[in-house]
């Protein structure tokens, strides 16, 4: 018979109300602990690993251009429901639950700035926003600001961050991927250069329009890259698909893209093209 029990460790409830929440995260490359603080310092790149966290477009379009030189263009523009979508919560309902979660409009930013003392028209897109996906006033956006570029003689730079095309918007998002690439059409008869930035994940209507159609194609390190997702294709196909499939690697190898470029040196990489390609 047991005379002394074990004693037991006890915590009150406020000690563990005490402790601050979101200081650490899980970093999905290398499943450590990070310090949400050492990946905002490190442009949201894990430390240990080099993994790329999601980049919302605000924060990207401050490492790219030079200080204080970019200039929105079409900020107020805002989706619309078409369809009158019903559903769990409407179309209306979830653009107004995103616009208050992230601080954007739409999926896309757009304007014109200066890269290294070049004048560029940009356009980012932040996965945040209903997965970037893009419909009426995403395509919109990205060709006037295309055709804006074309006009002024600017090359574009288009960040490229998406799942695809808006569900709620039906044909008129599909329409988008037409528009766009119609618009890049015109600025490469102009003589001007598109430079397409390929961040994770990048697929479907996205990845089948704008995105693959750069002059020079960058991408950002072990992006998910591709039309449809590796599940999907292999649950069609029934085969095994190659190790490391519809990553920015396999497709470097494969031709698809030109470059791999850490974030620490999209700014500097991109800089050099236009200085090569602008004079």
């Amino acid at each position: 018979m047991t005379i002394f029990k074990k004693p037991t460790l006890k915590f009150s409830d406020k000690k563990k109300r005490e402790m601050p929440e979101g200081l650490w995260k899980k970093c999905p490359g290398c499943s450590e602990m990070v310090h949400h603080l050492a990946v905002e310092e490190n442009l949201r790149v894990c430390p240990k690993c080099d993994h790329h966290f999601s980049m919302g477009a605000h924060e990207r379009i401050l490492t790219l251009v030079d200080e204080g030189s970019f200039e929105e263009i079409d900020a107020s523009m805002s989706a619309v429901d078409p369809l009158g979508f019903k559903g769990v919560a409407t179309y209306e309902e979830r653009l107004q639950t995103y616009r208050k979660k992230t601080g954007l409009v739409d999926a896309v930013i757009t304007g014109s700035g200066l890269m290294g003392g070049h004048p560029v028209g940009l356009a980012v897109m932040d996965f945040s926003f209903l997965a970037a996906t893009m419909g009426s006033v995403v395509g919109e956006k990205i060709t006037r600001v295309i055709e804006a570029s074309t006009k002024a003689k600017k090359p574009v730079i288009i960040v490229c961050a998406s799942g695809g095309a808006r569900m709620y918007e039906g044909m008129l998002s599909l329409m988008q991927m037409a528009k766009t690439s119609g618009a890049l059409a015109r600025h490469g008869e102009a003589g001007l250069p598109y430079i397409a930035v390929l961040t994770n994940p990048t697929t479907a209507g996205v990845m089948a329009s704008f995105a693959t159609l750069g002059d020079i194609t960058l991408a950002e390190p072990k992006s998910m890259i591709g039309f449809a997702g590796p599940r999907v294709i292999r649950e069609t196909t029934h085969q095994e698909l190659p190790a490391g499939f519809q990553t920015a690697e396999f497709l470097l190898d494969h031709g698809l893209i030109d470059e791999i470029v850490p974030r620490a040196k999209l700014r500097e990489t991109i800089t050099t093209i236009l200085g090569n390609l602008m004079g």
